[in-house]
Formats: C-alpha cells, sequence, structure tokens
C-alpha cells in the first residue's frame, strides 16, 4: 500500500515493474481502483536492518553484516548501472529503514518512492530545487549544489556502512553531530577502533577493519567525483570479507559470488575496475515499513491493518480526522459546500489556475459575495496531503496578523482536500525578483525593504506571539505573497512545527528548499526558529543581488548564492553583484548595513544568529535611516 500519493504510487509501480534483482523488493502487482491505491509485495518476515541495528538489539556477527552490506550494494549498482536499459536510476533515499532483511538475512533494497531515473553516461543527471530525503544521509554536495547524482546514493551508503560497524543511528542524540561527521573526526584522530561495536570489536581482523574503513571514507568524501561507484564498493566488501574468512580459516561466500575469485592484493584506492555480471537470480521482495519515514517498502503485518484504514478516500476519513486533532480550530472556521467551490473556480477549470506545487494545483475563485478567494486543491488523498491538511488548519487556526495569508475556510465533502485563503493579487516575491517576463524595475529598494520588514515581523510573530513557537520551515520568496498594494503576506503552512515556547524540535526527515536550508538544522536534526533566520537571510540575499537562491548555471562557488554572499561581503566584493535596481536607488548606509544583517542571518551556527524580533527592529531602524539625516 502506498501512503505518498498518486506522484509516488506511479514511480514506484514504474520503476519496479522494470526491476528483477534477488537484492531489490519485487512487486507482485499492484490495485489502482477509484480511490484505492495498493502495492503488493513479496513479504521480507526479518524486518529493517534499522531495527536490528538499533531498535531489537539483535545479536549479528560481523561476518554477517559484511554480507549483509554486500547484498544491499549489489542492489544499488543493479538500480545504478545493470538494468539492461537505457537509463540507470538514482535511489535517493539510501538508509538502514530500507534496507529489509529475509529468512535468510539476506538484504533487499526498498522504498523507490522518490527514485529519479536519469541516463547512464552523465555524471550530473538531475537537478532539484526541492531537498527530499532522510537526515543524517542526504550527500552535503547534493544538499550545496541541488546536483542529484548516483554518487549520492554512494554518500549515503556510506552512513550505512558506518551503522553497521558502529552501531549508532545515523543521527544520533548522544552525538554533537551526525554519525558521518563524528566518526570520520574519530579517524583522523586515531580512534578507529574506538568506534565500533563493542559486540564485534573482537572479532573483527585489523587488516579488515582498515580496509572497510577506506571504503567508508572514500563514500563520504565531499567530492562525489572522488566517490567510487557501486560496483567498486561491492568488490572491495568482497575483499574485506574474504581477508575476514582466511583470518578465521573459514570458507564463506557472499550471497550468490564466490570471493575467492577476488585476489588478496586488490586494492579499494583508486583502480576503476568494470563490475561483472554477478550471476543472480531475480524475483524477491519485500513488505513495507511501518515507520511514515519510510515511503515505500514493506508491511509490517502488525501496522498492515492500521496502514489500510489510512489510505482510505479524503470523504471517509477527512471527519474524523478533523474532530479529533482540530476541533478547536475547525469549530471556528467556515465549511465550503463542495458545489459552492466548484461554482466558484468553474469546476476547477485550467484558465483559473494561479499555480501549481507537489501538493497540488492553486485555483482562483469568485464566491456568490463576489469575494476573490485563492483555493488549494490537492493532488491526492494520501496521508502526506492530509497531514499537510491537518497541518495548515491546525496552525492557521492559531494566526491572526495582517502579514501572514487568511485561511478562510475548509472543505470536507470532497475525495482530496480543499483550503480556501484570501486572494493575494500581486503574486509572488520571488517572480517579482527573477522572473524576466516582469519589469524588474517594479520593486524599488524602499519597498524591498518594506516587504523584507513586514516578512520579518510576521516570522517574529510566528516564533514568539502566539501560544507556542510556530516555525514556518519553509521560508522563501516564492512564500511570499504581495497583495495589490505589494503588502508581503507568508505563505504556504503545511511543513510548519508548532512547539513549545523555548524547545527545539527533532526530526529525522528533511523538508525544506534547497538553498534555503538552514546548514546547522542538516546536520544535527535539531528544528529551531533560528533554522527559519537562516532562509529569510537568503531572502535578503536576493533582494539585494536579485540572484537566484541556487543556480546549476553558476560555477562550482557560487551555485549556493548564501554562502556565495557570505563570501563576497567578506572579500569587499559585494557591490559587483548588486542588483542594479538597487545600487541606482539604495542609500549606501542602508545598503551596508542590510548585507551586514543578511550575513548575520547566514552564519553557519544557529545560536549566533539574531532572532527574528532582533531582525525586524533592525530592518526598522534601517528603514528610518533616511528620516534620522
Amino acid at each position: 500500500m502506498s501512503n505518498q500519493g498518486a506522484s509516488e504510487f506511479w514511480t514506484e509501480v514504474e520503476m519496479l515493474s522494470k526491476l528483477r534483482h534477488c537484492h531489490l523488493v519485487s512487486l507482485l502487482g499492484y490495485c489502482n481502483y477509484d480511490t484505492e491505491m495498493i502495492l503488493v509485495y513479496e513479504y521480507m518476515p526479518r524486518g529493517t536492518l534499522e531495527d536490528h541495528l538499533h531498535k531489537l538489539g539483535t545479536p549479528i556477527s560481523w561476518c554477517q553484516r559484511l554480507k549483509i552490506c554486500i547484498g544491499a550494494a549489489r542492489g544499488l549498482d543493479y538500480l545504478h548501472t545493470g538494468t539492461g536499459i537505457e537509463f540507470g536510476i538514482i535511489h535517493r533515499d539510501v538508509k538502514s529503514s530500507n534496507i529489509l532483511l529475509d529468512e535468510s538475512w539476506e538484504a533487499k533494497v526498498s522504498d523507490f518512492g522518490l527514485s529519479k531515473i536519469s541516463p547512464r553516461n552523465q555524471p550530473s543527471t538531475y537537478v532539484s530545487t526541492l531537498v527530499k530525503g532522510t537526515f543524517g544521509y542526504i550527500d552535503p554536495n547534493y544538499f550545496a549544489t541541488g546536483k542529484l547524482t548516483r554518487k549520492s546514493d554512494v554518500y549515503a551508503f556510506g552512513v550505512i556502512l558506518l551503522e553497521v560497524l558502529c552501531r549508532k543511528k545515523a543521527v544520533d542524540n548522544n552525538l554533537d553531530w551526525g554519525i558521518a561527521t563524528w566518526a570520520q573526526d574519530s579517524m583522523k584522530e586515531g580512534r578507529l577502533m574506538g568506534i565500533v561495536d563493542s559486540d564485534i570489536r573482537g572479532e573483527i581482523f585489523p587488516k579488515c577493519l582498515k580496509q572497510y574503513a577506506q571504503i567508508v571514507e572514500r563514500c563520504l568524501d565531499n567530492h562525489p567525483k572522488h566517490r567510487p561507484n557501486m560496483a567498486e564498493v561491492v568488490l572491495s566488501l568482497e575483499y574485506v570479507l574474504t581477508l575476514q574468512a582466511k583470518n578465521d580459516n573459514v570458507l564463506q561466500t557472499a550471497g550468490k559470488t564466490i570471493i575467492g575469485r577476488i585476489v588478496d592484493k586488490f586494492s579499494f584506492s583508486n583502480n576503476r575496475k568494470k563490475a561483472w555480471n554477478l550471476g543472480m537470480d531475480f524475483g524477491s521482495l519485500m513488505p513495507k515499513k511501518h515507520h511514515r519515514a519510510t515511503g515505500f517498502g514493506s508491511l509490517m503485518p502488525k501496522k498492515r491493518k492500521q496502514l489500510m484504514l489510512r489510505d482510505k478516500i479524503f470523504l471517509q476519513n477527512g471527519g474524523l480526522l478533523l474532530e479529533d486533532k482540530l476541533q478547536k480550530a475547525v469549530d471556528s472556521m467556515k465549511k465550503f459546500r463542495a458545489k459552492e467551490l466548484e461554482k466558484a473556480t468553474k469546476n476547477f477549470a485550467e484558465g483559473m489556475i494561479l499555480g501549481r506545487g507537489g501538493y497540488g494545483t492553486v485555483y482562483k475563485g469568485i464566491l456568490p459575495d463576489k469575494r476573490l478567494v485563492a483555493i488549494k486543491r490537492f493532488r491526492t488523498s494520501g496521508q502526506s496531503q492530509l497531514d499537510q491538511f491537518v497541518n495548515e488548519i491546525e496552525i492557521l487556526g492559531q494566526i491572526n496578523h495582517k502579514n501572514v495569508v487568511q485561511l478562510l475556510g475548509c472543505c470536507v465533502e470532497t475525495e482530496v482536500p480543499l483550503l480556501a485563503y484570501e486572494y493575494v493579487s500581486n503574486g509572488t516575491l520571488y517572480g517579482h525578483i527573477h522572473d524576466n517576463t516582469r519589469s524588474r524595475g517594479t520593486l524599488s529598494w524602499d519597498s524591498r525593504l518594506r516587504i523584507a520588514y513586514e516578512s520579518a515581523s510576521a516570522l517574529a510573530y510566528l516564533h514568539s506571539d502566539t501560544t507556542t513557537t510556530i516555525i514556518h520551515r519553509d521560508v522563501k520568496s516564492a512564500n511570499i505573497l504581495l497583495d495589490e498594494n505589494y503588502t508581503a503576506k507568508i505563505t504556504d503552512f503545511g511543513a510548519s512545527k508548532s512547539i513549545p515556547l523555548g524547545h527545539d524540535h527533532e526530526l529525522t526527515v528533511v523538508q525544506g528548499t534547497l538553498g534555503h536550508l538552514d546548514p546547522d538544522f542538516f546536520l544535527t536534526g535539531k528544528l529551531t526558529d533560528k533554522s527559519d533566520v537562516y532562509s529569510f537571510g537568503v531572502v535578503l540575499s536576493e533582494l539585494v543581488t536579485g540572484l537566484h537562491p541556487i543556480d546549476s548555471e553558476r560555477c562550482q562557488e557560487e551555485r549556493n548564492l548564501a554562502t556565495y554572499f557570505v563570501q563576497l561581503k567578506r572579500e569587499n566584493r559585494l557591490l559587483e553583484f548588486t542588483d542594479r535596481q538597487v545600487l541606482e536607488k539604495a542609500n549606501a548606509e542602508q545598503l551596508e548595513a542590510t548585507c551586514n544583517l543578511a550575513c548575520r542571518c547566514l552564519d553557519v551556527r544557529g545560536e549566533n544568529r539574531p532572532s527574528m524580533k532582533e531582525v525586524t527592529l533592525e530592518l526598522e531602524r534601517i528603514r528610518n535611516f533616511n528620516n534620522t539625516r
């Protein structure tokens, strides 16, 4: 069963119908009837590698761990290069919870809901501005540049290798940083044996450990071109297992490949080896993961019933969701009839579309009283869409601010969620800054400062003036709307989090937009209001320079605007890259102060950033420069 909506459902059907490998989950069939979307996989009785490492404490020998890693590596190698068709596949969410184990402890890679098809002969294959993946596993190069390649999977697999060696989670609460940073620092300091799981420390032959550590280090290299491909990883892990087997004086095999074929002299270093056909049987399948963080995977028996219920159509579940989670918010909110919104949008006509996104489509609507509204129609009634629907009502139900888009009501009579907002006529700030079809002179410097101030005041309100701290979590110029007077309105609260005042929140799933995502949040998984501050710093840098937050056409060091902006400020070169409209109109002192404020917001350490209240006060001071002279 798929919880990810129609897009992910059909992605998995398309991917898995073309894949046949003994270390990949096999798709037995699917059902797409009315609103039901069900995927059927082979049942995998031993669950996930994550469970055995971190939850169940299952005793797993060093050799068994190596075999599991080899099996998973073979599955990924097949995805990347061995599908026998014109494209390779980037998994995009490689993690221990997506490696399932059959009754013989054979590893099977699962969850293809985020996967991307790419030409095999292109090293850089896919550019995305929407971050998807799981904390602790995301390739830092992908995070910085938006370039997703097969080497992003290699990085994530390197993290799994560390989990297997250390028996620590990718993001461990007992560590200041993720396991990748912690382990790499430990290895550099000569404390390799100290990071090994105590259960297997006595089993590992020292030479094996050294070779294994070299594999890990190369997989985690910051530069993708220095990382091995998965075929090299397979061969090198088989070599490690061979060394261990010889040390134990036992002939062993990994999967169906005889390890003895690999000579002792094989070196992982920089040799580029071609993978040979491993002659594996096709056709194994896995059950679906019971964690929400896992999109696809395999079903666990005790959760199957709950998962089935969660995929019922919105019409059946909507009322219960609202009653259980949002009673107070919904009681004070208008409930629109389906016919009312269908008439308002001319039956959701193409000509009424205001915009599209990953969540669905926004339509312009005209109510019987001639009021204009914006109606968000979610793409499907999958669990993630229901969660976003619930979240927006819950968050916006406790907000009243002139610079936050007002939620007018909802509709629970339809098969997919509908939300109605106030209509904001002048589009997004992003469009006014970057859309070449618009008049680039429409936003004066004074207007830019005012829009920045209004947006900052709204975020300050969210952070400290409501009953709980509301972290927006996706602050960007595309989520700042402008009304007929160019007044700023913050929108899109589907990813927002409400947490107790003075606390932070730990997440395992990365969500946000490349170029805006807080690096401190990315490294630690700890979400605070300072994550919004960082993203707002990116918006300030856009207003000053007119440059895109991420631009794959720019050279490597210039691709990420946030880091490049700070670098230019440090080198006193910002004026060279300042938007022409800004240079012509801005007061030099105002511009300098705004750039300084942006750099403070973009500090890599959250604790060094100002609060949004401080940002608001500073922007107010900057706007008043001319009045105090």
